[in-house]
């Protein structure tokens, strides 16, 4: 399994910022301290080029991040300060969705530790996503004519509104997002699929509504499937007013990582959202995911 990371390109934060950063270099500690993963597995994302990063923003976006002359509400509504840095980590970001992606063709599975920045649009970035990594992977897979039908499985805690606004429209994808009703983003992009969960969502109800999207994903039939597997339903997560445990969670991926095992269909990792406390929880729970993808895969 070839599994991409960039935890490398750190940010200029200020102590008191509420992104935990250092998770994405706890979790491939862990992942390799406790065995789940080899160290022969990991491979350093590179660096999406423009060109890439043109499949899915525009040109002006992405000569502003790289420039710094971004408009100062969009850097605000990204939630982080602009640096060169982060224009570094988000293409890297990007490079390791696409490798994961062309890894997966080959392997069946393979993994980003970073990514799902599906808050991200064509022209501006939110949420703590700068360029939305599965847009741009999508679109060059389809485009280089690597794969027909892509699903974009999201299970983050929050709806993938960048997901939904840059790929809505291409007919050779489908967006399945279950999240939050009342959770950010506020206003929604609708997907091809929205389901929607009341606040204080347990296991139960979680998985029987996952059945309920898994069913309309293998009407469409998909020949490629983008996971993202944010941890941030998770009961301990402060950003996801959901009541998830780690069995409930692993029994998502289980459900998600057999279906793409059993009908062949290759399948990249992206890490996705998870805000718990301690973040060490995260961590864990995104391990777990790691764990399920062996046992599943073999």
């Amino acid at each position: 399994m070839h599994i991409y990371f960039s935890d490398h390109y750190t940010l200029p934060l200020p102590d008191d910022h509420r992104f935990p950063m250092t998770k994405y270099r706890m979790l491939r500690d862990y992942l390799i301290k406790n065995e789940i993963i080899t160290q022969q597995e990991l491979h350093e994302s590179p660096l999406a080029t423009e060109e890439i990063l043109r499949l899915a923003h525009t040109e002006e976006y992405i000569q502003a991040m790289r420039t710094g002359k971004v408009d100062v509400q969009i850097i605000k509504r990204i939630g982080f300060p602009w640096s060169f840095q982060l224009y570094q980590r988000s293409c890297a970001t990007v490079g390791g969705a696409l490798e994961s992606a062309k890894s997966a063709l080959k392997h069946q599975i393979a993994g980003n530790l970073a990514g799902g920045t599906h808050h991200a649009h064509a022209d501006r970035g939110e949420g703590y996503c700068v360029f939305n990594d599965i847009a741009v992977a999508a679109r060059y897979l389809i485009k280089n004519n690597l794969t027909k039908k892509i699903a974009i499985i999201d299970l983050d805690v929050h709806q993938g509104n960048g997901n939904s606004s840059i790929l809505k429209n291409d007919p050779e994808i489908f967006i399945f997002s279950m999240h939050g009703e009342k959770n950010y983003p506020f206003v929604k992009v609708p997907s091809h699929l929205d389901i929607a969960l009341p606040s204080g969502a347990g296991d139960e109800l979680f998985l029987k509504n996952l059945k309920i999207g898994l069913d309309e994903v293998k009407k469409f039939k998909p020949t490629f499937i983008f996971y993202q597997m944010g941890v941030d339903p998770l009961k301990e997560d402060k950003l996801g007013l959901m009541n998830l445990t780690f069995e409930g969670l692993m029994k998502r991926d289980e459900m998600v990582l057999s279906y793409a095992k059993e009908n062949q269909i290759p399948i990249s990792l992206a890490l996705g959202g998870g805000y718990a406390i301690p973040i060490e929880l995260s961590v864990e729970a995104y391990a777990n995911t790691y764990r399920v993808a062996k046992r599943v895969f073999g």
